[in-house]
């Protein structure tokens, strides 16, 4: 089994509150790992530490056998990447906005085609961005991230905000990646519901810690060891960090 992505003790510390603590992720070639965890808990810090974004305070991570900070500027060409909210330039068009991201990635004008072709947005590449609906500009955000079709997707909230159709069209495309081109994606979402139909693999964070990460049988089988509901993916999450919530209590008391 190889691992395409592995932190070892990762942490993020910003004066008095530790962000990420110790996080140890193992995440496989080819899977798509979902990271979930309540609002705070983490996640963007630990993407954004991946992506170079926000320096890390301990710990190391590797991304395709290379390692961060020597080998960033590598790294980072085999990352694709979705993180918050994607921004356009409201006057250029969805392929003006995308041919921009080429130029500084140094990528064919074939990718853009491509790109736009895979998220569905080729009939539309002409329209001004600021003409797009928000189900349109989460997708074009998403042909930004899959420019060149990189081996590894970073995407943090990639359906937020969307409508029930919205986000079916993104899980169905974010689903449809990996078989397309043998993609890993690393994916952070509040919509359990949509994780449990498209993750391989599960990461659950909670006040910077993971809590567990493996299968979504590894999962079940340890949420029946617990005595916790196993019969969706929310009731188990929401069971595990009910229990550490309820420890870290018990501990500040002591």
């Amino acid at each position: 089994m190889k691992y395409i992505i592995t932190t070892e003790q990762l942490t993020k510390k910003y004066k008095n509150f530790t962000a990420v603590n110790g996080v140890s992720l193992h995440i496989r070639q080819g899977s798509i790992y979902g990271f979930l965890g309540p609002n705070g808990a983490g996640k963007s810090t630990t993407m954004k530490m991946l992506l170079g974004l926000t320096t890390l305070t301990e710990g190391s991570f590797a991304i395709d056998g290379k390692h961060f900070p020597a080998d960033r500027l590598t790294i980072l060409k085999e990352i694709g990447s979705f993180i918050e909210s994607p921004s356009f330039y409201a006057n250029l068009t969805g392929r003006e906005n995308l041919d921009i991201i080429r130029q500084i990635l140094e990528l064919p004008k074939s990718s853009v085609d491509d790109a736009l072709e895979l998220v569905g947005l080729e009939e539309f590449g002409n329209r001004l961005a600021k003409k797009y609906s928000l189900g349109m500009k989460q997708r074009l955000g998403l042909a930004g991230a899959l420019l060149g079709r990189p081996p590894i997707l970073i995407l943090d909230e990639p359906t937020n905000g969307l409508d029930p159709t919205g986000i079916h069209e993104i899980r169905s495309l974010v689903k449809s990646l990996p078989t397309l081109y043998n993609c890993t994606i690393l994916i952070s979402s509040h919509m359990l519901s949509e994780i449990e139909l498209i993750a391989d693999d599960i990461g659950i964070l909670n006040h910077g810690r993971l809590l567990f990460e493996g299968r979504m049988e590894d999962l079940r089988r340890d949420a029946s060891q617990e005595s916790f509901a196993a019969d969706n993916l929310e009731n188990m999450f929401l069971s595990i960090i009910e229990k550490d919530n309820l420890a870290r209590k018990k501990e500040a008391k002591l």
